[in-house]
């Protein structure tokens, strides 16, 4: 649900220490998929979009001029969620290019990657044992 729509960010989004912006060319086909994967809109304007993944932001930039993608992504953010598998599943019903599938890999992770239609890499991922809440790891 759109939290506020505006041109300026809020004083911590504004503040924030890192966060990633992806060049998308279609926003609105990119804050449909985003919010389809489980993100929640935080703000919008004309060709921008801020969102939130728990207490972590990610922002889309519209560029109309962006080159199409045909390969491998270009970059991908990984993205902590307490059930890897439901995310998957979620993924499933969303036609995504999958670049890995889901699995437990040898560095403590059940992760999978897919990438969006801009070629930008989304990385969902549950520590293998750090109990319930994966930030605590």
């Amino acid at each position: 649900m759109l939290v506020e729509e505006s041109v300026i960010g809020s004083t911590s989004e504004i503040t924030e220490q890192l966060v990633v912006e992806v060049m998308v060319s279609d926003l609105d086909r990119s804050i449909e998929l985003y919010i389809a994967l489980g993100f929640t809109l935080e703000r919008r304007d004309a060709g921008f979009a801020a969102l939130r993944w728990g207490g972590r932001r990610l922002f889309l930039d519209q560029f109309a001029d962006l080159p199409p993608s045909n390969g491998p992504a270009r970059a991908n953010v990984r993205i902590l969620t307490t059930d890897v598998d439901a995310v998957w599943e979620r993924v499933q019903t969303l036609g995504l290019h999958v670049e890995r599938p889901i699995a437990d890999r040898y560095y403590g992770l059940r992760d999978f990657t897919v990438v969006d239609p801009d070629g930008f890499g989304l990385r969902f991922a549950s520590p293998l044992s750090c109990g319930a809440n994966p930030c605590d790891c």
